[in-house]
């Protein structure tokens, strides 16, 4: 009778012990295989950034903007989705050219008092977190457009980088219309030329 019940009592704390190991193994799968960064400050809006460049006939203009929030989705170190809202009130002039500022902020450009953010939402990616294309909805003021992008995701010390190759875009398709020979044909040299150069550099916290 004591050999029935010892064997009994193995048997009952083997099962209660697996059950407690799958489920402990279901916990920790989950917690490394997603990770959700999301606007609440887990996404580090002082060190993320968006560059960018304009161009006209003798010369150019370089500077930033910064994000307003944001959201990355990742899971097994691969970017599932995103969206990067951004802060149209914080672009500035690499130059710190006050009068060029206000004057992207204003209606001829980007008319920020109307349109105060832009977004980016990522709707596919395609290849490896090192070679991404990453392709995703970008609206500037009240137009939308989908663009692909070449992108890169890592993590460094518990701190996720998302970082885009320089890429284009069309300010026209955007109803960006000062000084563009897509709206207006007889500039002859004293165009702004409608492609500009951006790229994406957004980090999360540890």
């Amino acid at each position: 009778m004591k050999k029935i019940m010892t064997v009994v009592v193995l048997v009952t704390f083997t099962l209660v012990s697996f059950t407690g190991f799958q489920k402990n193994k279901k916990v920790v799968t989950s917690n490394k295989v997603s990770i959700a960064l999301i606007s609440d400050g887990i996404v580090n809006l002082k060190s993320s950034v968006i560059k960018w460049k304009g161009f006209k006939p003798t010369g150019s203009h370089n500077g930033t903007v910064l994000l307003k929030e944001g959201t990355m989705k990742v899971k097994r170190g691969k970017l599932k989705g995103g969206t990067f809202v951004v802060d149209m009130t914080t672009i500035k002039d690499t130059d710190r050219n006050k009068r060029l500022e206000k004057h992207l902020n204003s209606a001829d450009f980007f008319d920020v008092k109307k349109y105060q953010t832009a977004t980016f939402v990522i709707t596919k990616v395609k290849g490896k977190k090192e070679n991404m294309m990453v392709t995703g909805n970008m609206t500037i003021k009240d137009v939308t457009k989908s663009i692909t992008i070449s992108a890169s995701i890592f993590e460094i010390e518990g701190v996720v980088t998302f970082k885009s190759e320089t890429f284009k875009i069309n300010r026209a398709d955007f109803n960006v219309k000062y000084k563009s020979k897509s709206f207006f044909a007889n500039l002859k040299d004293k165009f702004i030329n409608d492609m500009i150069e951006m790229s994406f550099e957004v980090k999360s916290t540890k």
